[in-house]
């Protein structure tokens, strides 16, 4: 043994023995002379088919009898002590799954400066053997594919035990090339697992052989000389230099502490985090492979792709740390920050929204260190005004607190919240919880005297549990280590920015003959039908005069003929711009006969505001720097590509001498109107004009009218859209036109009817528009016009038709969602008592809306069980007397369709054998429905809706 010894160290290598003290033969001179120290190999063992099969002929120790596993250890440490005084400086610990730690601890224990390596392949479970005192542990890296997890968790158990040393081969019995696949090249296989040993351990294992890439299994029991000869002969390969190579670089690289995962076992690449290194491998021995982006969070330059089999060691760049962000200890820092106040909701950047009259809540999280009882404010004060109100805040229900406040006028207020330590809440709460107790609460009452700022004999413990006094001291005052948030934003507008029903009609077509040119006067004689149909807004496409040059003709044609009319979004010729009226329609005079007879019909005018001109409007030819010039000399015409419109330009917001004045000129077009005496605006297509554009010209105007409104027709992107709502825009045009099915619409009214949306996006239920046509009703005909109507009157607060709806209009150019021979290129007289139409139903719906508050918000709104995809169910609580509008819609406009319901008895406190009270809103019958298990039948014959009121009587 001593020459063994002596050999291994003349050529720089240390002697090492395997050693096994679960086993022994059953016939060695140890088990004769204590035969009581052994036992049957796995006694009491349950077969594990994880393990390989014990070898016949093997006894172990009894470790289980504490003074034999006592005698064992000593009789191996006496043993091991005559191996290390010999020379051997090591030993590989077999048996692991048998003996247990305490043996190992008692063993290494008594020699310093031997290395005990804990053989660990095939351990299911090596937590155990932590702490033990093993130098070394050996991970099963001769399986890994390079791409699996488990290898990564089985490094991390063994890190517990010891650092890991990586095997690129299984074991002298089970090669590695029994495990290739058969195309594989053996060579090249056998070098990558060496590569990734050499990169993913604390040292390398490697079994004889494996130089020579043999697949001859090495018996230790067995082998003799001519095995290694034999498999020299017969090698694939020599690969004695790459593992020389392997050994330096391991000997290069600093100590692994951790080995991690950058990336999925999907990807191409697999990139190892090992201490202050990345390890990159291609697990592909035939292509190359990429990264990818992992490593651009870690290096500046991931170099070229990894070759077929390459393990790549890079060292990320140094992580740099920034100095500062201090704060100074400041008396302010200590007491204003003590209070934490989160989660302001509404809380944005952007004002957000509500009506007058309406409850108006605000919540925030309010919570701080230790017990003490707290106390908060919502700071409210009009736009106008520089003295805050307070109103307390109630909680806390697990540290969220509310006010609520409703706003008396029309326009912008500011809130903010306000909490500190209630110093009088305080003392109230723990004297009565001490007086409760039954404790002597004399000295309380003393502090409580000096919280008072008085002296008082007679003082009692009610007198300073009151009500009175609890209430006098809120007044008081004191607001300890006080914390307040920034100043939030709500605008309380009109109700007819939330509730309103609109009607569209071009004024040129307000006539009995196409011949003709309808005014503003002939539109006078059809606001008595309008107003009856229960509309509140009647609102015109532009009414300036319309541009000569490129005017489009009929669909839409580049080439116009001489009779036609034009496109009213063509603004502007010699006769006027943005300002002026078309003279076919009338003169200003006549506009102000026209507002007279609406306020006189109950309804409220809404225009147009296009900002797009035509090539002949007054600002081309008087203000020409405001507008884009191609290089030819020729105007920029507005486009969308590949669609071109030529007869429209639109002004340059950004130019050198257009800003500010296109800003300010616009603005001024809107204050003209505004001070004619109109109200609402529509707004084509805001989101192609800048956002801070409408900031400033919405606040402008609101600043001095808080009662104008601003609908933005922008069927856009919804992020956009959504901005443009919190620029300041009152309502919103929005997806129903393009939601059909029970699905669509229960997942898009969920989003616009929850915070966030629903604190700042009022929708607009437009059924149709001058430019879209919806495929729904061009194929759906009476009925489908009936779905749609119900769904939008009902949704809604806010629902609008553009003319022709009434009377199911809705030819269409083939393949396309737009009108044929639309309206927006000529004159379109229609008979609107024609057969079929659907004024009726459109009269009383507006009627419901109007009787029943629950239908005027969007707000509110529950979807219920209806067992029938083609059947959707929701309702709305009316918020003063708590009746409900239960409204069901058949969304097949062709056949009839029945579905039990749910009906929502809970929502009243009901059990589901109750009866309630349900009235027909459209058919006017009253009558019981007993349970909440209801079956409806909708017919598109009919009425393929229906409009309930349930009263909880």
């Amino acid at each position: 043994m001593a020459l063994i010894a002596e050999l291994a160290a003349r050529a720089g290598l240390r002697a090492m023995l395997d050693i096994a003290p679960g086993q022994i033969a059953a016939g060695s001179s140890l088990r004769q002379h204590h035969p009581d120290w052994f036992g049957p190999l796995d006694a009491g063992r349950s077969a594990d088919p994880r393990q390989s099969p014990r070898r016949v002929g093997i006894v172990a120790p009894r470790f289980g009898v504490t003074a034999i596993a006592d005698a064992v250890s000593d009789w191996w440490i006496e043993l091991l002590d005559g191996f290390t005084r010999n020379g051997i400086a090591g030993f590989r610990c077999l048996t692991l799954d048998i003996v247990p730690g305490f043996f190992w601890r008692r063993v290494i224990a008594a020699f310093d400066d031997v290395l005990f390596l804990a053989w660990t392949p095939g351990i299911t479970d090596p937590l155990p053997l932590a702490g033990v005192g093993f130098d070394l542990t050996c991970a099963s890296m001769g399986r890994w594919d390079g791409r699996s997890p488990w290898f990564l968790n089985q490094h991390a158990a063994l890190r517990s035990v010891a650092p890991p040393l990586a095997c690129p081969e299984p074991s002298f019995l089970d090669r590695l090339a029994g495990h290739l696949a058969p195309d594989a090249d053996i060579a090249d296989s056998y070098r990558l697992a060496l590569r990734i040993a050499a990169a993913t351990g604390a040292g390398l294992f490697i079994p004889m052989g494996f130089e020579f890439a043999t697949a001859r299994r090495f018996d230790s029991a067995l082998a003799d000389p001519g095995v290694m000869a034999a498999a020299r002969r017969d090698s694939p390969a020599d690969l004695s230099a790459d593992v020389a190579a392997a050994i330096r670089s391991i000997a290069e690289l600093p100590p692994i502490q951790s080995l991690g995962s950058l990336t999925s076992p999907a990807a191409p690449v697999t990139v190892l985090s090992r201490s202050d290194l990345l390890v990159l491998i291609n697990p592909d021995i035939v292509h190359p492979a990429r990264a990818g982006a992992v490593l651009d969070r870690f290096v500046d330059r991931p170099g070229e792709p990894l070759s077929a089999g390459e393990v790549r060691l890079l060292r990320p760049r140094p992580t740099q740390q920034i100095q500062g962000g201090e704060e100074d200890l400041t008396r302010q820092l200590a007491e204003a920050t003590r209070i934490a106040i989160d989660a302001v909701a509404p809380g944005e950047d952007f004002a957000a929204k509500t009506v007058v009259g309406r409850a108006f809540t605000v919540s925030a999280d309010i919570f701080a260190d230790g017990h003490d009882v707290l106390a908060a404010d919502l700071l409210w004060r009009a736009a106008d005004t520089e003295a805050w109100q307070r109103i307390p805040m109630e909680g806390p229900t697990d540290d969220r607190w509310h006010a609520t406040v409703r706003p008396d006028r029309i326009g912008l207020y500011r809130y903010a919240v306000e909490a500190w330590w209630d110093q009088w809440g305080t003392f109230v709460h723990d004297l009565k919880a001490k007086v409760d107790a039954g404790q002597d609460v004399s000295l309380e009452i003393a502090e409580g005297l000096l919280l008072l700022d008085r002296v008082d004999d007679s003082a009692t413990v009610g007198f300073l549990l009151s009500d009175e006094l609890k209430a006098a001291m809120r007044r008081d005052g004191r607001r300890p280590f006080a914390a307040r948030t920034r100043t939030f934003s709500v605008r309380a507008d009109r109700s007819a920015a939330e509730f309103a029903s609109w009607y569209e009609m071009f004024p040129r077509s307000a006539v009995g003959d196409k011949s003709a040119h309808g005014t503003f006067r002939s539109v006078i004689e059809r606001l008595p039908a309008i107003r009856a149909m229960g509309f509140d807004v009647l609102y015109f496409p532009p009414i300036h005069p319309i541009g000569r040059i490129n005017r489009k003709g009929r669909n839409n044609s580049t080439r116009a003929e001489p009779d036609d009319v034009g496109s009213p979004y063509a603004i502007g010729c010699a006769e006027g711009g943005h300002e002026a009226v078309h003279p076919a329609l009338g003169t200003m005079a006549d506009f102000q006969a026209l507002l007279d007879a609406m306020r006189e019909n109950e309804l409220e005018i809404a225009i147009d505001f296009a900002i797009q001109c035509a090539p002949d409007h007054p600002w081309v030819t008087r203000h020409a720097d405001w507008f884009r010039w191609r290089p030819d000399g020729s105007l920029r015409h507005a486009e969308n590509p590949p669609k071109k419109y030529e007869d429209i330009v639109n002004p340059d917001f950004y130019g050198e001498t257009s800003f500010p004045a296109v800003w300010t000129a616009l603005r001024d077009t809107i204050q003209l109107w505004v001070d004619r005496g109109v109200r609402i605006f529509r707004v084509d297509n805001p989101h192609t004009k800048p956002f801070p554009f409408w900031r400033w010209m919405i606040a402008d105007i609101q600043s001095r009218h808080p009662d104008v409104l601003f609908l933005a027709e922008a069927f856009t992107r919804p992020k956009p859209m959504y901005r443009l709502a919190k620029l300041g825009f009152s309502q919103s045009y929005t997806y129903f036109t393009w939601r059909n099915t029970k699905q669509e619409l229960t997942e898009y009214l969920t989003e616009l009817t929850i915070p966030p949306a629903a604190d700042f996006f009022r929708p607009n239920f437009f059924v149709n528009t001058p430019d879209i046509d919806p495929v729904f009703l061009q194929t759906s005909g009476r009925p489908g016009f009936l779905i749609r109507a119900a769904l939008a009157a009902t949704l809604s607060g806010l629902w609008g038709v553009y003319s022709g709806f009434e009377i199911c209009e809705s030819a269409a150019l083939p393949g396309r969602e737009e009108y044929l021979d639309s309206e927006k290129y000529e004159i379109k007289p229609r008979d609107y008592n024609s057969p079929g139409n659907i004024v009726g139903e459109i009269t009383a719906l507006n009627r419901i809306r109007r009787q029943h508050p629950a239908l005027q918000s969007h707000l509110g709104l529950k979807f219920y069980t209806a067992y029938n995809d083609r059947v959707i169910l929701y309702g709305k609580r009316d918020p003063f007397d708590g009746s409900m509008v239960l409204v069901a819609v058949s969304l097949d406009p062709h056949i009839v369709q029945e579905a039990s319901i749910d009906v929502p008895l809970w929502d009243f406190g009901l059990d589901d054998r109750a009866r309630i009270s349900v009235t027909d809103l459209m058919r006017g019958d009253t009558f019981m429905w007993y349970g909440k298990n209801q079956r409806i039948r909708l017919d598109p014959s009919d009425l393929p809706f229906a409009l309930w009121r349930l009263e909880a009587r």
